[in-house]
């Protein structure tokens, strides 16, 4: 691996093997980075992830997470590297990736001035549907997500929950091919949380790809069929929950039948040590 990733060149010498990848993969990375200043971001990460897959992106604050997902979607430019999004190149076929993929970005920009049930028909006419099928799929959407009520308040007015499961309705609303999805179930109630669980589980069965980042195992335990972890911008594991633990207890570090959150501390470096205040005694 070069010491430096400035050095390393845009141009992709793995062209031919990325476009046949391409016929299979929903995303694909190659040698991608990110440098801010000093500190390296995303260190050469390559990734693919399938089509139809429901894929879990996990590392801990600052391991790189958000970064990565920002240059997937076109959000931030890669210091090197590149991203194919459905076999397109996020960042030579910008207009075109973006009408293939849907983003729930953990820190959300909505325009709060309008209505949910107008953010979500300025969203349908951004993806030019048609004018029946934005109401239609509006009217679904609000449903679903329990927001019929308050479909004509201001977001502005809207608490964290109802915030994210708006811009989830944006995100769904085009019947997107792949699906970014950064921490979705933050503040949303039990009630929601089963209803969006059951809508993205529904999404694989019918072929679309889901990239999942969030920090509650359980979640990701449930509902995701391969999973990659992060540690320091570096993808130090990947594979599916039964690959991993297989992985593991090979070392003789970790049971047969750990958890997810066993495995992914152990990935990370994290041993189990006393965590006590010391004035607590």
């Amino acid at each position: 691996m070069h010491s430096d990733p400035r050095q390393f060149a845009v141009a992709n010498p793995f062209r031919q093997e990325v476009e046949e990848w391409q016929r299979e993969a929903a995303i694909v990375t190659r040698d991608l980075v990110r440098v801010f200043g000093q500190k390296v971001a995303v260190n050469h990460l390559n990734l693919v992830v399938k089509r139809g897959e429901f894929f879990g992106f996990l590392g801990p604050n600052g391991a790189g997470k958000s970064t990565t997902i920002k240059m997937m979607v076109g959000l931030l430019r890669p210091t090197t590297g590149r991203v194919w999004v459905a076999g397109v190149d996020v960042w030579r076929e910008p207009l075109q990736a973006r009408r293939l993929m849907g983003v729930l970005p953990e820190q959300l920009n909505l325009y709060e001035r309008l209505t949910g049930r107008e953010f979500l028909t300025f969203t349908g006419h951004m993806y030019e549907l048609p004018k029946g099928e934005i109401e239609r799929r509006s009217s679904e959407l609000l449903r679903l997500l329990a927001l019929e009520e308050d479909a004509d308040k201001l977001i502005i007015d809207y608490s964290v929950g109802m915030r994210k499961k708006i811009a989830l309705a944006a995100a769904l609303i085009h019947n997107p091919q792949v699906l970014f999805l950064d921490e979705p179930f933050e503040g949303i109630d039990p009630v929601s949380s089963r209803v969006i669980r059951d809508i993205l589980q529904d999404l694989t069965r019918r072929g679309t790809t889901i990239f999942f980042s969030s920090h509650i195992m359980e979640l990701v335990e449930r509902l995701c069929s391969r999973v990659g972890i992060i540690n320091q911008g570096v993808l130090v594991a990947e594979g599916t929950l039964q690959e991993l633990r297989a992985r593991a207890s090979g070392t003789g570090d970790m049971p047969r039948d750990a958890t997810l959150e066993d495995i992914f501390l152990n990935v990370i470096g994290v041993r189990n040590e006393e965590h006590n205040l010391s004035w607590l005694e």
